[in-house]
């Protein structure tokens, strides 16, 4: 299919392990022209198509929407685990900061599009017994309703981190260690794991080719961002 948007775009998250492999796909391919990337603190990264703006809390981003004009794209790959919290505090971090942003982004930018992380299981229904689960679902329910050019959500399995990249929770480095030697095996089955680079050439992939699928597992993910 041809390519048919010159990408512009936003990064959140990328000092964790998947926004960084989205972050790292987009400087290197030619489908994305600029990205301003969203951090709490400096990534210490330096590119010719990259800038950096510093948000303390993304709850005050309202405060910079001149600095997030211009931009056709947002990669929302910021995220927290849900082990350890109760759900009036995951739910602020995952729905309402989410949704937040996106209001914002949106507001500065007509006809965008915007790309969610999620995970496998995500209830859409926000019925389920899975609190996390619920609040994600929630949340993609609520980023569809937002009058975005398209929306796509992102709900991948096992990721596999390649390219020097590591997952900022030392016991997920820890699994992803012992795993590693079994990575050539685990691909061959495309449906339960899937990488960090198939994951940012996916998320690149579905705005550049204006895909039709809204929600994409790890298989959707492997086969376009196999491409």
């Amino acid at each position: 299919m041809k390519d048919k948007l010159n990408i512009n775009a936003i990064i959140t998250g990328s000092t964790g392990m998947v926004g960084k492999g989205v972050l790292l796909e987009c400087l290197y391919n030619s489908k994305v022209s600029s990205v301003l990337m969203i951090n709490r603190s400096p990534s210490g990264i330096e590119h010719p198509k990259l800038k950096e703006l510093i948000v303390n809390n993304f709850f005050d981003i309202g405060n910079f929407i001149n600095e997030l004009t211009g931009y056709n794209t947002c990669f929302f790959c910021l995220g927290t685990s849900a082990v350890g919290l109760k759900e009036k505090d995951y739910y602020r971090i995952t729905y309402e900061l989410t949704i937040n942003f996106a209001e914002v982004f949106l507001s500065q930018n007509k006809n965008s599009v915007f790309c969610y992380v999620t995970g496998a299981g995500t209830d859409k229904s926000e019925k389920g017994g899975i609190m996390w689960a619920r609040v994600k679902g929630k949340t993609e329910n609520a980023i569809s309703e937002l009058a975005f050019k398209s929306s796509y959500m992102f709900r991948p399995g096992y990721i596999q981190p390649l390219k020097g990249i590591k997952s900022k929770t030392k016991s997920y480095n820890m699994i992803y260690t012992i795993l590693s030697p079994f990575y050539r095996f685990l691909k061959l089955f495309p449906g339960l794991t899937t990488n960090t680079t198939f994951l940012g050439r996916a998320m690149i992939n579905v705005v550049a080719n204006e895909e039709k699928i809204k929600y994409l597992g790890n298989r959707d993910i492997n086969r376009i961002g196999g491409k």
